[in-house]
Parts: C-alpha cells; sequence; structure tokens
C-alpha cells in the first residue's frame, strides 16, 4: 500500500460520504456543507491525477463561487421554520436501500475499474498541461470562451434586476 493508495481511499471515502450525507440531510446549510466536502475531495482527486489546473478550478469555481452562491440563493429566499413532525414511516427502509445503492454502486465501479484497459501509457501526460489548456482555450476556444462570459454576465444581471424587483414589492406591502 502506497502513500498515493491511502490518499486516493482517503479522498473517495470523504466524497463518497460527502455525497450521500448531502442528500440525506435535512438542513439546507448543512447540505452546502457536505457538497464542499465533496467538492474538495474532488479536487484532491485532481491532484492525485497530476491535473492541478483542474484541481485549482475546482476549489475556485464549485467550492467557492457555486457554494457562495448557493448560501446567498438560501439567505434571500424566506424560509418558514415550523417545528414539523417527521414522519418516520419508511425511514428504516429509505437508510437501508440508500446503503444498498451505495454499496452496489461501489462494487459495480470497482468491477468496471478492475476489467478496464486503457492501453500504453502517454508519454507526454503531464508535461506542462496548464500551459497546454491555455494555449488550446485561447486559441481554438476564444469565441465559445467568450460568449460563455457574456452569458454568465447576463445572468447576473438579470439576477440583480429579479433580486430588486423582490424587494419593491416586499416594501410595498
Amino acid at each position: 500500500m502506497s502513500g498515493e493508495y491511502l490518499a486516493f481511499l482517503a479522498l473517495a471515502l470523504v466524497a463518497i460520504i460527502g455525497g450521500v450525507l448531502m442528500l440525506n440531510l435535512s438542513k439546507v446549510v448543512h447540505m452546502v456543507i457536505a457538497l464542499v466536502f465533496t467538492f474538495i475531495s474532488i479536487a484532491g482527486l485532481y491532484v492525485l491525477l497530476s491535473a492541478e489546473f483542474v484541481a485549482a478550478v475546482q476549489v475556485l469555481i464549485y467550492s467557492g463561487a457555486i457554494t457562495i452562491i448557493m448560501l446567498f440563493g438560501i439567505m434571500l429566499t424566506r424560509h418558514r421554520e415550523e417545528d414539523k413532525e417527521k414522519t418516520t414511516t419508511g425511514g428504516f427502509w429509505r437508510k437501508a436501500l440508500t446503503a444498498i445503492s451505495v454499496f452496489a454502486f461501489g462494487a459495480a465501479v470497482y468491477l468496471g475499474v478492475y476489467q478496464l484497459d486503457f492501453g500504453e501509457n502517454a508519454a507526454r501526460l503531464h508535461e506542462k498541461n496548464a500551459e497546454q489548456i491555455g494555449t488550446a482555450l485561447y486559441s481554438h476556444y476564444i469565441i465559445p470562451f467568450e460568449i460563455i462570459s457574456v452569458i454568465l454576465l447576463v445572468a447576473l444581471v438579470g439576477a440583480i434586476i429579479l433580486a430588486k424587483k423582490d424587494d419593491g414589492e416586499a416594501q410595498k406591502k
């Protein structure tokens, strides 16, 4: 057992536990925290694969920006915390089915990975991967990159307009 294998097992376990917790927790803020653990562990898996640029983007975009956007969405929406009794019907069966599903998926992935043949190893896989991504992005894919930036800007302006409209309606009431 190498250190890389142990790091993979730990990161994969954190990712799986974070995903399962995100699906089973009841409070939205707790779900977001579980999702952050999943995103960061996936970034660690990218580092193990020598894809440092993708790991940095994973941390910046998903763990940072997407999580902040989700928290803003939680804060901007109105929640009525009423004490509702949780129905316990199906609670045990739901947890049992979730556990069986997770283990079945893990077994399917395990069998699929060990029967997969990638062929020969690439000779120049890990050389200057951030430079290769930048060159491809700003030479071959510059138009889609700029179109995406304009779409994101329009979405941001639209979200601000919708938030301002909701504030104006709330002040009139």
